[in-house]
């Protein structure tokens, strides 16, 4: 074992280790993707086949046939990463990132192929046997990583068993609630929420037209049927037949902390779409009959324990001032004599994105717990919810103004954390003080992870929309493919507590 040798070997463990922790745990996360059964496994068998790999190396020297064994294994890895890569490229678009590190990862793995069959064929010439060796820090190195692999590979292996109890329902029967062939125009359609509803719509047989700025994230939605795919509202004739608008473009709050860059952004973005939008009403031969517009919960400011209803007034702070322009910006609509439901959204939970999808993989791992003290509430709303709630708004003539859209059941943060570990089966040990988040994140922690609003969807469940995920245990049993006796027998509960103004 020379020291290039070695020099590559540590470079294929750092390359590893990163690809593992950032895109398949971070930005793929890999492990709750349904489509990705045999691309887990086939990551669990090679992580273990590199625990071999890496013990036998940092701690051994193979001689005879346990070198024979050990060539057997590397060409054995090769094979299956040369299955991985055609497996990848079936099931899913990899990152640019992905790319570079996985053609990095092949090119450095042919350079240790180079310089270490070699070796292992002289070594297979002699008496069979393992003789014990050490190499200083890199034998080291490679305990830590035959750790860190065994780890990871039998997490894959779960996870890819896990797959099978992932389900999804038909996505056609979100949009049940909505007359026949509707045209509908959905702006922020590539989202985490929009993707939903826009596969759900075409599924159903809607016509569907996306407003997004990069027309490739349309491609994997037209997989479900035909959609028409604009980059700005202007490409949009007068003469066309819009029944619907759903209003759910912007740029994420959540995803970065908040500076005054991200404050200009995330406002600007609403409004100028939301203002397009007025416009557009206003030039069409015939106007829709419904714009749900997008908002959220943070329009009623920072109020403790308070519950609220959609008859509450707000408190001042930075997710208020945007809610309030968002909503303000939509009013035109109503000018023009279009009917308007301004969509109070809450904490959307899906294992597709989110919050919620970041908190898996940690929670998962048994490093999950409370934000601060744990008392501050969390209003949310399972995202095929949701969806059905934009159908109901749509399809409701009576129904306008603000809507909240949040489950009957708002939970404290203690009692969501403790729900989810609870889903997974792992502990909730692992709390974060407030004073680090707020140092670190300034408004966006103490808004969006250390206070919350107590939220009941009065409008809602007046108009007649039931949850079919009406608590916490049964929303995140489904998401996690926990078994859960509400969940999967499809009971949905209704709430009829109205809380005071």
């Amino acid at each position: 074992m020379t020291d290039i040798l070695w020099i590559a070997v540590f470079a294929q463990m750092m390359m590893g280790a990163f690809d593992t922790i950032y895109h398949h745990e971070g930005t793929e996360r890999l492990a709750w993707r349904q489509s990705q059964r045999v691309e887990l496994a086939l990551h669990g068998v090679r992580n273990l086949a590199y625990a071999v790999m890496f013990t036998a190396l940092g701690w051994f020297e193979p001689k005879g046939l346990w070198a024979v064994a050990l060539l057997a294994l590397l060409a054995g890895e090769l094979v299956i990463t040369l299955w991985d890569f055609v497996e990848e490229d079936r099931t899913r678009h990899l990152p640019a990132t992905e790319r570079i590190t996985h053609t990095l990862l092949t090119l450095n793995y042919g350079v240790i192929l180079a310089m270490l069959v070699p070796w292992l064929v002289g070594l297979a010439g002699n008496e069979t046997g393992l003789a014990p060796t050490y190499y200083g820090l890199m034998s080291w190195f490679c305990a830590v990583a035959a750790f860190g692999v065994i780890v990871s590979g039998l997490r894959d292996l779960a996870a890819a068993r896990r797959t099978v109890r992932l389900t999804e329902r038909d996505p056609a029967s979100l949009v049940a609630a909505l007359p026949a062939h509707q045209s509908v125009l959905v702006t922020g359609g590539t989202g985490f929420i929009g993707n939903r509803l826009v596969t759900a719509l075409i599924a159903a047989g809607h016509n569907v037209t996306v407003l997004t700025r990069d027309r490739a994230k349309v491609v994997p939605l037209a997989a479900a049927g035909p959609v028409r795919c604009v980059t700005s509202l202007d490409e949009i004739a007068s003469e066309t037949l819009i029944d619907a608008i759903v209003n759910l473009a912007g740029e994420p709050i959540s995803d970065t902390p908040w500076t005054k860059a991200k404050r200009l952004r995330i406002i600007r973005s609403r409004l100028e779409t939301t203002y397009g939008i007025a416009r557009l009403i206003e030039r069409l031969d015939r106007k829709p009959a419904v714009l749900v517009s997008g908002s959220a919960i943070g329009w009623y400011g920072l109020r403790g324990d308070q519950p609220l209803t959609e008859a509450n007034l707000g408190t001042p702070c930075f997710s208020r001032r945007v809610c309030v322009s968002w909503e303000r910006a939509a009013k035109r609509a109503e000018s023009l004599g279009v009917r308007t439901v301004y969509l109070r959204t809450g904490l959307v939970l899906d294992r597709s994105g989110g919050m919620l999808a970041r908190l898996l993989a940690p929670f998962e791992f048994g490093l999950g717990g409370r934000f601060g003290d744990g008392w501050h509430w969390m209003s949310w709303i399972h995202r095929d919810d949701i969806v059905r709630l934009i159908c109901h708004a749509i399809a409701k003539d009576e129904l306008a103004g603000p809507v909240n859209a949040v489950a009957p059941e708002p939970v404290t943060n203690r009692r969501f954390t403790g729900a989810l570990a609870a889903a997974l089966s792992r502990p909730a040990m692992v709390s974060i003080p407030a004073w680090p988040l707020r140092v670190a994140l300034g408004g966006f922690a103490e808004e969006l992870l250390l206070s919350g609003q107590r939220v009941i969807p009065d409008a809602a469940m007046r108009s007649g929309f039931v949850f079919e995920y009406a608590t916490i245990d049964a929303a995140l049993a489904q998401i996690v493919g926990k078994p859960n006796r509400e969940a999967s027998n499809g009971v949905a509960v209704t709430y009829s507590v109205v809380a005071k103004a």
